[in-house]
């Protein structure tokens, strides 16, 4: 069965992939080294999965004839905005799995209880190269530990349950950055109702034993039950956590249907550390897709730095032409990791610009959501999990 199980059947992913061929060799270079060496290790990776894909998926076939490109012909960065792409929609409303399924080793799939469903399907090697990317994308930020414990509280589905969530693959995969405490899952599974539910008690009891041991804690997941499980544990005990000073905050998944009571990330921070005792450096978000894989992450004030593993491309809502920095459109996002599903090149339907570097001082550009764009929303995992608040 193509499910989380399969992770515990694999070499740990802080551990340099052994192949050398182009599409891992990729993943062996640092994070946010951005150089003339990785351009061309970015590069050589693009051309490899463009053609072995090109080569299997029909989908990707057509496409390449009808646009009249080669993947030979991404020599440079600026041959990336030539990349054909597939609109977002269509990797929900289809199967487009390139390999046999026999080959498969884990799929993935959003948790929209109605509406379109996003999947994707991973073999073995792509599934490595993801694992890798996302640890190498994580300790370039600082953000990995394998020396000390973290006790984890985890605002999304148990992956005992939720064997093929997107979410749950992802905050399990978190959980592994650092050393490893107690681990609590808060979406948990109702035998009677044959449904998951917010576990709010069983939250705040975790968080108040954490709190008395003074471990370190990492918070991972959807925002909005982070910022409620703070202000529910201030309700019963009339006062909020003191968490270790050197406990962080992960969160990932947006607000989605809970966009009426969105905060601004930067006032989320600061109110979610003021809440746990921590520094606002501690608290980060996530951006990510489950069709495109490469995880945007926030530095240390807050903004999504976009890892030499993937390309990000604002194209105009009405030509589809590649916009310059700053300027919002449609975001195009290409990453070479995948052998088993067409995505190497997607346009999305989020809004949102790209910016050349970060008053951090981390190389590279940096990522800015601005929203969805059409009328009906695409539904996914937060989605699903708004209707527990």
């Amino acid at each position: 069965m193509a499910d989380l199980s399969v992770e515990d059947k694999l070499p740990p992913f802080y551990k340099p992939l052994k192949s050398r061929a182009p599409m891992d060799a990729l993943f062996e270079t640092a994070a946010f080294d951005y150089s003339p060496k990785t351009s061309r290790a970015f590069l050589a990776a693009m051309r490899a999965a463009l053609d072995f894909q090109g080569r299997r998926a029909p989908v990707l076939k057509a496409l390449y004839r009808a646009e009249k490109f080669s993947p030979a012909s991404v020599k440079t960065e600026r041959d990336v905005a030539k990349i054909p792409f597939l609109f977002v929609a269509a990797l929900k409303e289809r199967d487009l799995t390139t390999l046999p399924y026999s080959q498969i080793a884990l799929e993935l799939k959003s948790s929209g209880t109605s509406g379109q469903r996003s999947r994707m399907q991973l073999d073995k090697g792509s599934l490595m190269r993801v694992r890798r990317m996302a640890w190498k994308v994580f300790e370039g930020l600082g953000l990995t530990d394998l020396e000390r414990a973290h006790d984890y509280i985890c605002f999304t589905y148990d992956p005992e349950v939720a064997k093929d969530l997107g979410t749950a693959w992802t905050d399990k995969l978190l959980t592994g950055f650092t050393k490893k405490g107690e681990i609590f899952y808060t979406f948990r599974w109702s035998k009677e109702k044959k449904d998951f539910y917010f576990d709010i008690d069983g939250a705040v009891e975790a968080l108040k034993r954490f709190e008395a041991a003074g471990s370190l804690v990492r918070l991972v997941g959807f925002p909005a039950f982070a910022l409620k499980l703070t202000e529910e544990f201030k309700k019963r005990y009339g006062r909020y956590p003191r968490l270790n000073k050197e406990s962080s905050v992960v969160t990932g998944g947006g607000w989605k249907t809970l966009a009426d009571e969105a905060l601004d990330k930067q006032v989320y921070r600061r109110i979610l550390a003021d809440n746990l005792g921590v520094p606002v450096a501690n608290v980060r978000d996530l951006f990510g897709m489950v069709e495109h894989g490469v995880p945007y992450v926030d530095c240390r004030l807050g903004n999504f730095h976009i890892p030499n593993y993937g390309r990000v491309i604002a194209r105009h809502p009405g030509t589809l032409e590649p916009l310059g920095f700053g300027e919002t459109g449609l975001l195009q996002f290409i990453t070479p990791y995948l052998a088993s599903y067409p995505s190497l090149s997607v346009l999305s339907s989020d809004f949102g610009l790209v910016r050349p570097k970060c008053a951090c001082g981390l190389p590279g550009p940096v990522l800015e959501i601005k929203g969805r764009a059409g009328v009906t929303k695409l539904k996914g995992c937060a989605i699903s999990a708004s209707t527990m608040l």
